[in-house]
């Protein structure tokens, strides 16, 4: 049977910080210092873990990937980043580092039979997820399997994380959405504070032109605020975000993932008590609920 494609939105909320740990984790830097990126700031290291699956990929590649980053802010890292370390030593590396953070998190056995069977599962939907127009999942599910279970898991969810917004890039190109026109609509129904997407690299001025331009289509008010029409396309591109989502979790059925979700709620608990996850983040996880259907 047909699943709610809601239920792709809420697999993601689940599933999300199992993987996001890795942006923040202490160990996750120590492995880009080892490599000789500058870890006093996350984003030499975010560009070059996150797009290495793409190869030595140049800043356009990247940016347009990426989609919501100031291209300027990408070529600051991007092609820097393959004079560091090539793709495939960045790579290598970041195995190490999902070994290293998962270890060391309280109360998880990595090597239990729950950790293997959860592997099992979340590799059964990114192998059934369709990466055709899909850049940064398709890299990623082109690399070679890991062997150990909590590095399939990690990868597994990086593949399906990845295949999502890929979708959710679609998404926003249907709805005529530019690169900061997405993160000025995004704040303006409340996903985040506007101090937040300032990680994205857009100035002032550039933010407040997406915001005019916003505005002459009737999106948001003077205040930056999103209108009902505003609200109702914000809503239009994340409900066809999960539609473009669903496949995976149709290929593996309702019941084996609720097993999933219930699998990894450890792993996410044990995350998110590290107190290293952000309260506030660029994906509105915890703000954009699934809507009822």
């Amino acid at each position: 049977m047909s699943q709610d494609p809601g239920f792709a939105r809420h697999m993601w909320h689940q599933l999300e910080p199992v993987h996001a740990l890795f942006w923040y984790a202490p160990e996750v830097f120590d492995e880009a210092k080892a490599l000789g990126f500058d870890i006093d700031v996350r984003w030499p290291s975010y560009f070059a873990w996150r797009s290495a699956p793409l190869g030595a990929a140049g800043p356009e590649q990247v940016a347009a990937a990426f989609y919501s980053f100031n291209p300027r802010m990408v070529a600051e890292h991007i092609p820097a980043a393959w004079a560091i370390a090539p793709p495939d030593r960045i790579l290598a590396a970041r195995l190490r580092a999902v070994d290293r953070m998962y270890r060391v998190l309280p109360g998880i056995k990595i090597d239990g039979p729950e950790v293997a069977e959860a592997a099992g599962l979340a590799r059964a939907a990114a192998e059934a997820a369709n990466t055709a127009g899909r850049p940064i999942a398709a890299a990623n599910a082109d690399l070679t399997w890991p062997d150990e279970p909590h590095l399939v898991l990690w990868h597994a969810i990086n593949i399906l994380r990845e295949h999502r917004g890929d979708g959710h890039v679609a998404a926003l190109l249907t709805a005529g959405l530019d690169p900061a026109e997405a993160l000025v609509s995004f704040a303006a129904i409340g996903a985040a504070p506007v101090e937040t997407f300032t990680s994205r690299g857009w100035t002032g001025e550039e933010w407040q032109a997406a915001q005019d331009r916003l505005a002459s289509r009737g999106l948001v008010d003077a205040g930056g605020q999103a209108t009902d029409k505003g609200r109702e396309l914000r809503d239009s591109v994340e409900r066809r975000t999960d539609d473009l989502a669903i496949a995976p979790w149709e290929a593996l059925g309702k019941e084996k993932a609720d097993r999933l979700a219930e699998l990894t709620l450890p792993i996410l608990i044990a995350n998110l008590e590290t107190g290293l996850l952000p309260a506030s983040n660029t994906l509105g996880i915890g703000k954009v609920q699934a809507p009822a259907r």
